[in-house]
This record gives structure tokens, sequence and C-alpha cells, in this order.
């Protein structure tokens, strides 16, 4: 079974309208981003026998079932089963002052770092730059708020984005579409777990974007330690690739550090860290380990993380620690696993 075709696949220019009616194509955008309606039905102002035909053609939604799993800390995992049967997750974090959405852009992932149970479960497929907008809409609409009120999205999730390249692009700037959801680019950040080629093309497309990869370990044996696909590209190719991304303009780069107990949190590879990103402005994101049922591994002391980030902060590398939200639901960095439940270790 194909993805279900929505409007959100499509970039805003292109979407459907009535010949000799382009109008009705601005009314159909505001129905979509601004009151995010769930059916075309709801579409009052356009005609319809036009509402008609686009329902005949494609849905709003490209979910057959959305499930909410809400953490104590204010945070909720989303669950989205698609039309082809395959799942994928999301999930909503609510802070002071703003909105943000963790968003997926493939069904599994095929980088297999060894400590995230997304990892573990291999690669399922992209997701549509549809399924990657629809997601942002499914959780305002089901959190009971205007789809523009999200201003902050990380593309976290589920997937490797600059493997689904076009998609994920196609989706960012659906996002910043001032007739779409109206974000700032400035806003919207995307992971990445280092592909050089793929950081430049992204370099050339003027998106003032937050980048940030997921680098994990200051040396070649501990990174395939940890990422097995890690052989395919050098350190020193993706710190270069790095260098290229801030010399076309891109803004601080922030490094995705997972701390992992006797793996990757000696002082000595801290040090090692700072003298990589040595000439780059960067911030780096210790993230202690979020465990998971059989990953084989155990999240460095806290002390010994603060200690750490005192390594780095000595050596002039801006640094903070991120204690991630919704472990409680598996919906914390690393956990995602397409679980029915709250079965966080």
């Amino acid at each position: 079974m194909e993805p279900r075709r929505t409007p959100f696949d499509l970039p805003i220019d292109a979407l459907p309208a009535p010949e000799g009616e382009a109008y009705r194509r601005a009314q159909l955008t505001e129905w979509l981003y601004v009151h995010g309606a769930r059916d075309f039905e709801a579409m009052t102002t356009l005609p319809k026998g036009w509402r008609a035909a686009l329902a005949a053609e494609q849905s709003v939604s490209p979910f057959d079932d959305v499930r909410r799993f809400p953490s104590w800390d204010g945070s909720v995992r989303y669950l989205f089963t698609l039309a082809d049967g395959q799942r994928t997750e999301a999930v909503y974090m609510p802070y002071a002052g703003r909105k943000t959405v963790c968003v997926s852009s493939m069904v599994g992932c095929p980088a297999g770092c060894a400590f995230c149970a997304t990892g573990a479960l291999g690669f399922g497929r992209n997701l549509t730059r549809g399924e990657i907008v629809a997601q942002l809409l499914a959780v305002a609409w089901f959190e009971g708020f205007a789809p523009r009120e999200l201003r902050n999205v990380v593309l976290m999730g589920m997937g490797e984005a600059l493997l689904n390249y076009d998609a994920a692009i196609g989706a960012i700037r659906t996002w910043i579409d001032p007739r779409g959801l109206a974000m700032s680019p400035r806003r919207i950040t995307l992971s990445t777990v280092g592909l050089p080629a793929r950081i430049r093309r992204l370099a050339g497309e003027g998106l003032p974007l937050v980048l940030a990869v997921s680098l994990h370990a200051p040396d070649e044996a501990t990174r395939r330690r940890i990422i097995p696909t890690a052989h395919a590209h050098a350190l020193d190719d993706i710190v270069a690739s790095l260098h290229d991304w801030q010399a076309a303009g891109g803004r601080r780069v922030t490094v995705e550090y997972t701390m992992l107990d006797g793996v990757n949190d000696a002082p000595a590879q801290a040090g090692a860290l700072a003298t990589l990103l040595a000439g780059l402005v960067v911030h780096v994101n210790l993230i202690p380990f979020n465990p998971w049922p059989g990953s084989g591994f155990e999240a460095t002391p806290r002390e010994r993380v603060r200690a750490l980030q005192d390594v780095l902060v000595r050596a002039g590398v801006s640094t903070s620690v991120r204690f991630s939200r919704g472990r409680d639901t598996g919906g914390a960095c690393g956990q995602l696993a397409l679980r029915e439940g709250a079965t966080a270790a």
C-alpha cells in the first residue's frame, strides 16, 4: 500500500485550485495551516463540489491512527500509524513561552547507533514530505491549539533527515513559508549523524537552520564502536564539512554527545573533543544516556557528566547538559521504539 496523498505533500504554490479561481488556493492554505482543519468538509468557504473533489483524491491526514502517551513532565509522545501500516513517532514538549515538537523523518533509522532504541529497529522507510509536515498539524490538533502556535521544531526523532533529503527540506520550506506555518528557520533544528556531502549540500540551501551533529565520540575507534555505520565518514571529513557549513553562512553548530558510562566519558576524551572542534563556532550538548531494555549501556553518573562539562568549558567550548523529557513514556532522546505504552527502564 502506498502512503496516503495529502495536501502537505505539495509546495504551497503547487496546491490545487479550480480553473480561473486561484484565490481558492489561498483559502485552502488558510484552512490547512492557520485553522488546522482536519477534513475538507470543514472548509466551509470552499465550494461544496470542490471540497468533494478534493476529498475523493486525498486526505487531510496521512495517519490511520494517532495515540498519545503523556508524561508527568508535560511532554507527550505521539505514535502515528501510517496508511500502509508502518508507524513513526513525534514528541511534544511544552516550555514556558514556547511549544516544541520533535518530529521524525523516517520509520526506524538506518544509522544503527548502538545506544539508540530507534537504531535497534533498523530502517523501515522514508516518510513523505506530507507525513513529516502533518506530524506538527496532528500535535496541534490533539493538544488543542492553532498550528501556528508551534514555533520550534527539532528534526531529531526517528531517522536520518539528510538521507531523506528532499522530503525533509520540503517539509522545512512548508513550515517557514509565510502562507504555511510561518516559522523562523532559526527555530528549526535539523539533526544528522554526520554526512559530509549532505551537510555541504544543505549549506547551499540558504536556510539559517540550527544544525545538530551527533558525534558522541572524539576518535574513530570509539565512534565506530557505538555508531556501526560511522566507518563510512571519517571524523575529520565531518568536521571539515562543518567548517564549510559555517563558511557558507551557516550558524553555530550544535554537537550532540550522549554520555555512556566507561565508553566515551573520560576527561581525556573531553579534551580530545575540544581539540577536534577547535576553530568552529559550536555548542556541545552533553546528553545523559536514557536507558531502554536490552541496550547494554549505562548512563554516566551525573557528577562525571559535570566534570566533563568543566573540561570543555575550561577549553573554551560552550557546553550544556541536556536532561531529556518524557523518559517515563519512552519519549526521551534515544528511546523512540514504537512502544505501545510507557515501558522505559
